[in-house]
């Protein structure tokens, strides 16, 4: 690619990021190249549709990007160096280390006006301070751990058989007794091979039990700003919408693909079909890890249409991962290191 066709590529790019419709020759002679006649940006733009950086929707339409392109121009900015976006504030300190994730998130969403996302570490190397269980309506309860870190997770359950509610209370505080000051790993171990299987604890709390040692075992996913995606005229057809909607819905699913991606350290930008998760083709996921003692500890980023001003948004998630790694340095507790 000569460096007319890279101009011509980049202008058109940016048109489309702007304004979602097809860009035409004359709207980048007008904008972006005077100097040159609507002819000559014609032929550079149909030799960009031969290279497979440009796509016509109809015969008589102008020209939009293709994931080729995107990645192009992608590819064609250095990575980010320093502070981008606006800052992140500091957490509440009562909030712990869970609400600076979830405030996090929220700060993806609100910077760059996409989906946020977070994925918390692994719980298996952190150690239990605390379960309660609050009763709810319907023969369900509120299941909260809290970690000696700081970290909560909460998460609604079920009771089968029913139970009074000072009966689920007095399950919370025995509970408390039996995995406090005990690792996640530990814990898991033991319910899964009990020393006595007929302790009145397993037996008489054993769905309960095994609700939370499910919660222990998985991730914490925040999804922030899912409503932000209908801003965006690629999402305006309601299939669409519906399916990346259950998509975000379904995090079990996503953790499993922000897990897979963090074990690549730094930023990482996937763009429509490069996702494997085939509701997000429509999509690019920008990610980049969070560290902890020079290990990663968790992954966070921002999902929005491939219509992206990418060095921006690319800069936003970097100096968010950037910021956290630097509030976990702080954190005086021992946190919890990815198995």
């Amino acid at each position: 690619m000569d460096a007319r066709h890279r101009d011509v590529l980049i202008a058109t790019i940016r048109e489309y990021i702007d304004s979602a419709e097809p860009v035409g020759s004359r709207a980048l002679v007008k904008r972006h190249f005077p100097h040159l006649s609507p002819a000559t940006i014609r032929n550079a733009m149909a030799d960009l549709e031969d290279m497979g950086y440009l796509a016509q929707p109809h015969t008589s339409a102008g020209r939009v990007p293709t994931d080729k392109a995107y990645r192009f121009y992608v590819e064609s900015f250095p990575p980010p160096q320093g502070p981008g976006g606006s800052g992140l504030a500091r957490a509440p300190r009562r909030a712990g280390v869970d609400g600076f994730m979830e405030q996090a998130s929220s700060h993806l969403s609100s910077a760059t006006r996409l989906t946020g996302l977070l994925l918390a570490p692994p719980l298996k190397h952190t150690t239990i301070a605390r379960v309660d269980l609050v009763p709810l309506e319907n023969d369900r309860a509120l299941a909260v751990i809290v970690t000696d870190a700081g970290w909560m997770t909460v998460r609604e359950i079920s009771l089968d058989p029913p139970l009074a509610p000072e009966e689920v209370r007095r399950i919370a505080r025995e509970l408390t007794r039996h995995f406090r000051d005990r690792t996640v790993e530990a814990i898991v171990a033991m319910e899964q091979a009990p020393d006595d299987p007929l302790d009145a604890l397993h037996t008489r709390a054993r769905a309960i039990t095994e609700q939370i040692v499910t919660m222990l075992r998985g991730r914490t996913l925040y999804v922030s700003g899912a409503i932000n995606m209908l801003d965006h005229p690629e999402f305006w057809d309601l299939e669409t919408t519906r399916q990346l909607l259950r998509t975000f819905e379904n995090k079990e699913r996503l953790a499993e693909l922000m897990t897979t991606l963090a074990g690549d350290e730094g930023v990482r930008v996937m763009i429509g079909d490069e996702n494997p998760v085939s509701e997000m083709r429509e999509c690019t996921l920008i990610t980049s890890t969070y560290m902890y003692r020079d290990q990663v500890l968790g992954i966070l980023g921002v999902v929005g249409p491939r219509r992206l001003p990418y060095p921006e948004v690319i800069s936003v998630v970097n100096e968010t991962a950037r910021q956290v790694t630097e509030v976990l340095s702080r954190v005086r507790q021992d946190l919890y290191l990815p198995s």
